[in-house]
């Protein structure tokens, strides 16, 4: 059994930067993490993704200014955000995947609110 409890969401200003962690219980080195988010009235939609062995993967809305990363001693995984817009605005949610690989999710953290203002 995983949980996963998100932390680091605020209201800012576009142009701005935030980190999200995931601090995560029961043992996540063996599988693929992710960060998903969902905006009031539409989808969730993947972020980005970290393999168990290391391989990101990004969302072509976050490459170049989202970075996931983990820290497996700690168990946690984490979210750096810059030059956020606007339309970053939404709940972002941790995600722990059954396998090592990425593409089946097992377990869900409660989210944490990331506000965007122009």
């Amino acid at each position: 059994q995983v949980q996963l409890v998100e932390s680091g969401g605020d209201s800012v200003q576009a142009g701005g930067s935030l980190r999200l962690s995931c601090a995560a219980s029961g043992r996540t080195s063996n599988r693929c993490m992710g960060w998903f988010r969902q905006a009031p009235g539409k989808e969730r939609e993947g972020v980005a993704t970290i393999a168990s062995y290391g391989t990101t993967t990004y969302a072509g809305s976050a490459k170049g200014r989202f970075t996931i990363s983990k820290d497996n001693a700690e168990n946690n995984l984490y979210l750096e955000m810059n030059s956020l817009k606007p339309d970053d605005t939404a709940m972002y949610y941790c995600a722990a995947g059954r396998f090592s690989w990425c593409g089946t999710w097992d377990y869900w953290g409660q989210g944490t609110q990331v506000t965007v203002s122009s």
